[in-house]
């Protein structure tokens, strides 16, 4: 990236964002709490330690691209010293707690757009302090929490998101990039490949790489009407963000969600009715803990069940989908008409790869309506119980209380050979320390 001087006249726009993108998180995670990985090759797997999902810098130096399944790496493990994990999703999202609370106290406007990713608005800062800003907030997270960060400032969302890119892999910037003048913007984005964008998608990329539009900064010259009936006006959003016309706010409060949905595929497959009720209880359970979450209830839900259809052995798949007499948050009041549905589904003779469910028709506590016949969650006792068994859970940890109907030993949960310890939320599990 060639340098731009600080004369360069910059856009009249007075939004700025900025993008905080942890870098390579899951194994950063794992760092944190084993500093003698540093500097070592890690990679994190999937579920039932199927893909490569995250790796170090170190690791794709070494040949290790995402996505790649594990079977498919096990030969330069031992070769390159490779450490593996399997996904630690407690782990990981303590930690991303941490850095997002970390993050509210150094900008009051925070957006936490993924677990590993924020917006904050930089709306009135000094332009020239905007670099010093950016790598204090760098050493803040990182001597706080241990993660590295990677920090991209701009006009607009989207173009945060492509200064971010820069920030990450342009040693020279030392983590921070900051991207508001026009000359450094079309410079930039004549180097970004389109299919990269943030909001463009690989189904629009071979649109416009069909018609030799190869980088963004061609796609900004291209007409508003064609970019409108090709990419609907969700595109054109887009395109006029990288033009640096801002169209995205942050989002300070997120939406309660409108379905919220609890899967797994198992670690072994299942074949006995016993071990899929217990799953799909288990699944309930998670479902209507996300539900209270947001102070939300539901009154309809599908649960589903499928074989492999990858293998070559008979294949079986159903659902069926319910409506609950109420809204309600109660485990029971799903658990129990969905585990007889699941009765009736079942097909003995099968092998079953995955179970599910999904939580819809989904309303704010303060809207569920009253019925004369059936008595009101929010006005009985189920909520008490629940909201004190959720307290329970977060002190003492998720799953320190359960229904018995999610079974003990859960012989068909997904399989995760080399899981790291929950350091940070598991009192089993906390990091020794020896002196």
């Amino acid at each position: 990236m060639s340098s731009i001087s600080s004369d360069t006249q910059a856009r009249s726009g007075s939004n700025i964002f900025a993008l905080i993108d942890c870098n390579h998180f899951y194994a950063s995670c794992e760092r944190v709490f084993q500093p003698e990985l540093e500097n070592r090759p890690v990679v994190v797997l999937s579920n039932n330690d199927g893909c490569v999902v995250a790796l170090t810098p170190e690791a794709k130096g070494v040949g290790i691209v995402r996505g790649t399944p594990y079977f498919k790496i096990k030969h330069l493990i031992k070769k390159h010293n490779i450490a593996v994990f399997s996904s630690n999703y407690s782990l990981y999202g303590d930690m991303s707690c941490r850095v997002m609370s970390n993050l509210s106290l150094l900008s009051p406007e925070v957006e936490i757009y993924s677990i590993d990713e924020a917006f904050l608005s930089l709306d009135g800062m000094d332009r020239s302090e905007l670099i010093s800003y950016g790598q204090m907030v760098r050493k803040a997270i990182r001597k706080n929490t241990g993660i590295p960060v990677s920090i991209g400032i701009a006009n607009t969302k989207t173009l945060a998101k492509v200064a971010n890119h820069i920030a990450k892999r342009v040693r020279e910037h030392s983590g921070v990039f900051v991207m508001l003048e026009d000359s450094l913007r079309e410079e930039v984005l004549k180097g970004m490949p389109v299919g990269d964008i943030w909001g463009v998608g690989p189904r629009n990329a071979k649109k416009l790489n069909s018609i030799g539009i190869t980088n963004a900064w061609q796609l900004t010259q291209l007409d508003d009407k064609w970019i409108r009936d090709k990419m609907t006006v969700v595109g054109l959003r887009t395109v006029e963000e990288l033009r640096g016309n801002s169209c995205l706010d942050l989002e300070m409060v997120k939406e309660p969600k409108k379905s919220i949905i609890s899967s797994r595929s198992f670690g072994t497959p299942v074949e006995s009715l016993e071990h899929l009720l217990e799953a799909v209880s288990t699944y309930c359970w998670i479902a209507t803990e996300k539900l209270r979450e947001q102070g939300s209830l539901a009154r309809r839900i599908l649960v589903y069940i499928t074989t492999n259809r990858f293998k070559e052995e008979p294949q079986y798949a159903n659902y069926k989908e319910i409506e609950l007499k109420a809204y309600t948050a109660y485990p029971p009041d799903f658990i129990t008409p969905v585990s007889d549905a699941l009765t009736k589904m079942y097909r003995k003779g099968y092998k079953y790869k995955k179970a599910g469910v999904m939580i819809s028709d989904i309303i704010q506590e303060e809207s569920a309506p009253y019925d004369l016949f059936e008595p009101s969650y929010n006005d009985d006792k189920r909520s008490q119980v629940m909201e004190c068994v959720d307290n329970i859970n977060k002190k003492w940890g998720s799953h320190t209380i359960y229904f018995a109907s999610s079974g003990i030993k859960k012989e068909w949960q997904m399989k995760r050979e080399m899981l790291s310890n929950r350091y940070t939320t598991n009192w089993n599990e906390l990091l020794k320390v020896k002196a």
